[in-house]
């Protein structure tokens, strides 16, 4: 796919949704942290159905420690890998406490040394709290960008390398969110909807369908 064509996918996108965000509910980068670790594996829907009620009883990592791993899994059971999720939480907790104040760091080599956290977790924190230019790889995010040829690679890094290099400045800190929801409602996995798709006539996938 040539720039060009690229510029004016990322210029529809952003005429369609100029300020695109996370659909998991936060109000604090520590919030945001929390939900995305239990975002793994799980939809956001049902992530923000069990912090909507764990959050207002605890929201910070001193009240999530005071929780226990116990009282902790009582509010994430409905999630996916709640058990290993909950061990997680409370170790990072602990260490924002001992390490960073009770703050979540803005520093990807801190953030992917808690508990839980790897590359995609760190980059969403990063850009979604802090608006660093970082874009997290998801399956979504793959998938879109290997089936349209915006920018394929055989894994997520080698994606995520491929979209910090053709992507430019201006579209950086928001291309990740417009990926992400491209993927989730357009360009969706077992059929793509190509037949409602603002950027059906610059993608370069081959067996498109009529829907």
């Amino acid at each position: 796919m040539n720039k060009e064509k690229r510029i004016e996918i990322l210029k529809r996108l952003r005429a369609a949704n100029p300020h695109p965000t996370t659909e998991l509910n936060f109000s604090s980068p520590f919030e945001l942290l929390i939900a995305v670790i239990l975002s793994a594996q799980a939809t956001d829907k049902g992530v923000n159905k069990a912090t909507d009620k764990l959050f207002p009883v605890a929201n910070t990592p001193q009240a999530i420690l005071a929780l226990g791993v116990d009282g902790l899994k009582e509010y994430i059971k409905t999630i996916g890998l709640f058990n290993s999720k909950a061990e997680n939480i409370i170790k990072t907790c602990r260490d924002l406490i001992e390490k960073y104040n009770g703050e979540v760091p803005e520093d990807r080599e801190a953030l992917e040394a808690l508990a839980g956290v790897g590359r995609k977790t760190a980059n969403v924190v990063l850009n979604t709290a802090f608006g660093h230019p970082t874009i997290a790889v998801d399956t979504h995010i793959f998938r879109v960008c290997n089936r349209t040829g915006f920018a394929p690679g055989k894994d997520v890094v080698k994606v995520e390398e491929k979209l910090i290099k053709v992507v430019p400045a201006e579209f950086k800190v928001d291309v990740h969110h417009w990926l992400i929801l491209h993927g989730r409602y357009t360009c969706v996995a077992r059929k793509p909807r190509c037949g409602a798709c603002m950027i059906e006539d610059l993608c370069e996938y081959k067996n498109k369908t009529e829907y």
